[in-house]
This record gives C-alpha cells, structure tokens and sequence, in this order.
C-alpha cells in the first residue's frame, strides 16, 4: 500500500428495532452469533487487513460495547464517539470524524458483514481521486435495499429507491472511503442521514465513486437473516 492505511469508523448505534423479538437489551451489533458479538467478527476483519485504529461510534446502550472491548482489541486501537441522541448515520460520521486522523476514513455499518478486499477498494478509491468511494454488492432481490446506478466510468449518477418488485440490483453494500480532507469541508448539519441527506444530493457535486465487490455479504439487520448469520459467520466462515 502506498499511503497510509484510514482510520476505520463503525457505526455500531443503530436501535435495531427490526431486531428486538429476537435480541432484547444489548445493541444490535452485539447481537451474540455463535458465541461472540457481531462486532468482534467485524474487528476481525478490520485487523486481518491490517488496519491499525477503529472509532466505534456508539448510541443506545453503548457502555456495554466499550465494557466489552476497552480500548484494544487484538493490537487494534480503539476510540469511541458516544451519541447521546439518535444523530443519524451522517450525524454519527460527522462526529466521528472529529477523532479521526488519517487523510481518508473507512466507514462501516456495524450491523452488515461485507468481506470485500479492503486494500484494493482504497487503491482505487485514490486512482479515481474520489471524495467518496461506496463497496456495492449485485444481490438476487434488491427490493429492500434500493439500487445504485453507475455510469461507464462507475461514477454513481442515481440511487434507486426501495421496490416492491423482488429483482436483482445492484446495491450499497454499507462500506465506504471517505476523503478526510472533502468531508470536513462540507458544511453540514449535527443531524442528518448520510445516505439520503448527503450521498442522494451530492452525486451531481462531487466525486462519488461505486465499486461492485462479490464477497459474501449479510445485513443481520432483521430476524431472519441474523438466524442466517448463526449457520454462516465463525462456522463455515473463517470468522
């Protein structure tokens, strides 16, 4: 790698509402799966590609994160930014950044497992000198997720809303690069929604660059799929 490998942040203070019948009185991305919360597989992940500082950018409940993981995890140094109300996912980002220190950030969903190539998602991140670069995923039924469309270039120019048809797209996977310097610069709001609020109205403005990954990928954000995730994460996963 060429440059200096981002901060990670996760964002880690979802309510998970959709979730609460079947994990009570923990936040969601410490619902147990086989044994470990569904963070650890994330800071699994996060080291395992190389990565050196995470921000774990925590909300409801999110004393008992930190009370699980501390300040390190498997020589991974951890921080936290604490929301003391629901801020958003542009929101919590934005407070985020305030911690980190590297001249680009990765940024994750804490509830969605995407096992992409970290490192060739950031070589070309800076290839196209983008001010934010999305991982996508092509999945067999796009409709509760919305689409992404990207020109020739893949330069995102639409995000498609969610449909009630069940037809494959291509999807945003929940992962991003984001250039430290181009957000800091933006002039933005303590609360909003990152995806609809800021990546929706900036596609026309700036950089925004998709990139199509096939690893595996799974959003434990409803009941069925997080059952899922106990047969397919730290068993015949690797975790």
């Amino acid at each position: 790698m060429f440059m200096e490998l981002p901060d990670t942040i996760i964002l880690a203070g979802g309510l998970g509402t959709r979730l609460r019948d079947a994990v009570r009185d923990i936040p969601k991305s410490m619902a147990p799966i086989n044994g470990k919360p569904f963070l650890d597989y994330q800071l699994q992940f996060i080291k395992a590609a190389g990565f050196k500082r995470v921000i774990i950018s925590t909300g409801y409940l999110g004393e008992q994160i930190r009370d699980y993981f501390g300040n390190s995890y498997r020589e991974l140094e951890i921080q936290y930014s604490h929301e003391t109300e629901q801020l958003g996912t542009g929101g919590a980002i934005k407070k985020a950044f305030s911690l980190v220190q590297t001249p680009h950030a990765l940024v994750l969903n804490g509830d969605t497992m995407f096992r992409i190539d970290p490192d060739l998602f950031f070589q070309r991140h800076i290839e196209k000198l983008a001010d934010v670069s999305i991982a996508l995923r092509m999945v067999d039924n796009a409709s509760r997720y919305g689409q992404v469309n990207c020109n020739s270039d893949n330069r995102i120019i639409a995000f498609s809303e969610k449909s009630a048809k069940a037809d494959p797209g291509i999807i945003n996977g929940g992962i991003y690069l984001i250039s430290s310097r181009y957000f800091r610069a933006c002039s933005l709001p303590d609360k909003f929604s990152f995806e609809k609020d800021f990546l929706e109205q900036q596609i026309n403005a700036s950089a925004i660059y998709g990139q199509v990954f096939n690893d595996y990928f799974l959003d434990i954000g409803i009941p069925e799929d997080y059952q899922r995730a106990q047969n397919e994460i730290g068993t015949s996963e690797n975790g």
